[in-house]
């Protein structure tokens, strides 16, 4: 690490001083309008990129200087915007699944048995079928779907389709057969399984726990172990080239990630983004220091892979009506939400780990689960003493008003996903009334009292697109847009600020804020162009906007139509 910032301040002070005639650059971007989010040089024109670093922020008259005919390539911005690259702080990337049955955005329910029964049609009897982001507050009667939409299109195939947020599926009676689910089944801790108040059957809905419960009896798909390679392989690249598209250059794996994997695709030339892969949470002193060792190998002075934080769920979600909450929902007074495991039982774990020397993650939604999550962060604070832990919460959705200083005061990051709020808006009041609703993705909030947050997506959950996070964080209204000030309003940030959340936040929640998130002499040249300014346009012009280049290490990865 030593030798790296030596090596970063060399050039730092190269680029602050006159520019040397023999330092010429390999990339040079000229005639842009960059937000640098650098407080010391907030605004440039121009960008001189050598290797993976940034050399020099200034004018272009001044930048071009660093060019050298023949050699550094020249991209002309023509006014356009350029900013550091999107970095995702909260995202569940991996492979795509060619076969998956997209239900993203679906308003008619009766469409999800239509794309069951064509892939059913291209299916083996018994093959295992997938799909998700099902959202039953988009459809028409608001109603939770049931076993019998798909059962009629699948009788000798298990199917099993997610909720957007990951926390409820839909099964049909083939799974719940072979699972041995009945009406007689008793809920697991932590889960439910969802019955029918007439009749006691299973509806086919399993929320949080209960999903574990799930045997899909499935004839396995018969690919040779040469095809099954080649498969993952291009979800793979499938990924990365979704994420460069869309202007990521960094991105953060909570939970568990194939190191190996992405190995592979850098020595191949194929890996176009950063990454963070963790692991899950426990007070396993053995496992952790199997972490340990798996923390050397992917160091945190690692500029591609590296190892992140550890991750834990101590509840669901506000959609599936699995939050962990103080007082009953508004909408079901029978349930205050599921823990997923008891307070001491969480409190042990984060107190270990913390320990141990590592960064921790948890998933908390409710106003209890975020209590807990803070409680038990300053428990670990008190025993093991302070350190720049950085812990984050991951979500922090819904909160005490009491609650919203203690993550400044503990230095906890609300790791947040702007897209969760227009998602969720449309039923978080019913949910949880409009009191309790006054916490809920309080971004002004946390950022008045003092947090750094970071800025994600979590993806698959909701789109990869960050453009649709900074309309989120800007209008906090309908993505098909809405008249008013948004929900909420008080809680919408500026654009400037949004970015630095995306940016420079999410770099802060990974310990590398003198590396990432800006455009500043001696940091990553992850950059983007984008085709529209962000800064001036109109809020219904934000999601339409596209990223015309994406520069990850130096390296141009995309450049729209080509």
């Amino acid at each position: 690490m030593n030798k790296v910032l030596i090596t970063l301040s060399t050039i730092t002070m190269i680029s602050i001083g006159a520019c040397s005639q023999k330092e010429k650059a390999d990339l040079v971007i000229i005639n842009g309008n960059v937000l640098t989010i650098d407080k010391e040089n907030p605004a440039a024109e121009a960008i001189a990129v050598k290797g993976e670093l940034i050399i020099a922020v200034g004018s272009t008259s001044r930048i071009s200087k660093y060019i050298k005919k023949g050699t550094t390539r020249v991209i002309d911005a023509g006014g356009r915007l350029v900013l550091p690259g999107f970095n995702d702080a909260h995202v569940h990337f991996g492979p795509l699944d060619p076969d998956y049955i997209e239900l993203r955005y679906t308003t008619d329910p009766s469409l999800i048995t239509e794309k069951v029964k064509a892939q059913v049609a291209r299916s083996k009897p018994g093959e295992l079928i997938r799909g998700g982001h099902w959202e039953h507050e988009m459809f028409i009667d608001k109603k939770w779907p049931s076993r019998e939409l798909i059962d009629k299109v699948s009788p000798d195939n298990p199917v099993i389709l997610s909720r957007a947020d990951g926390h409820s599926v839909l099964v049909n009676s083939f799974v719940l057969k072979a699972s041995g689910i009945t009406k007689n089944s008793i809920d697991p801790f932590g889960g439910e399984i969802q019955k029918d108040p007439v009749t006691g059957e299973p509806t086919g809905i399993l929320k949080e726990n209960a999903e574990s419960l799930i045997k899909t009896g499935e004839v396995k798909t018969q690919r040779t172990a040469e095809e099954e390679k080649l498969r993952l392989w291009q979800g793979y690249v499938l990924a990365l080239k979704e994420a460069r598209e869309l202007g990521v250059t960094s991105v953060q794996v909570p939970g568990s990630a194939d190191f190996e994997a992405y190995l592979k695709l850098q020595q191949d030339g194929e890996l176009t983004c950063r990454i963070d892969i963790g692991r899950s949470l426990t007070a396993d002193t053995i496992l952790l220091k199997k972490y340990l060792e798996l923390k050397k190998q992917f160091p945190a002075n690692g500029n591609w892979i590296r190892f992140g934080y550890l991750k834990a769920f101590i509840d669901g979600t506000i959609g599936s009506g699995t939050a962990l909450m103080f007082e009953p929902f508004t909408d079901n007074p029978s349930t205050s939400g599921l823990s997923m495991m008891p307070y001491e039982e969480f409190e042990k774990m984060v107190v270990t780990a913390d320990k141990f020397g590592f960064q921790i993650g948890v998933h908390a939604i409710g106003d209890k689960g975020n209590n807990w999550t803070l409680n038990a962060y300053e428990n670990a604070r008190n025993i093991n003493g302070k350190r720049d832990s950085r812990h984050r919460d991951e979500h922090a959705q819904t909160l005490l008003l009491s609650d919203i200083p203690r993550f400044a005061q503990l230095e906890v990051i609300p790791s947040m996903q702007p897209t969760h709020c227009i998602s969720d808006k449309k039923f978080c009041e019913k949910r949880i009334g409009s009191e309790r609703a006054k916490g809920a993705y309080a971004w002004k909030s946390l950022a008045d009292a003092g947090a750094m947050m970071a800025f994600g997506t979590d993806y698959q959950v909701e789109p990869l697109n960050p453009m649709e996070g900074l309309y989120a964080a800007v209008t906090r209204k309908d993505r098909l847009g809405e008249d008013g000030e948004g929900w909420f309003p008080e809680q919408k940030v500026t654009m400037k600020d949004a970015i630095k959340y995306y940016t420079l936040g999410s770099a802060y929640a990974q310990f590398m804020e003198d590396l990432k998130g800006m455009i500043k002499p001696g940091y990553l040249a992850d950059l983007v162009i984008t085709d529209k300014d962000l800064l001036t346009i109109p809020e219904n012009e934000i999601m339409r906007t596209k990223i015309d280049f994406t520069v990850t290490g130096g390296k141009v990865v995309y450049e729209s139509g080509k």
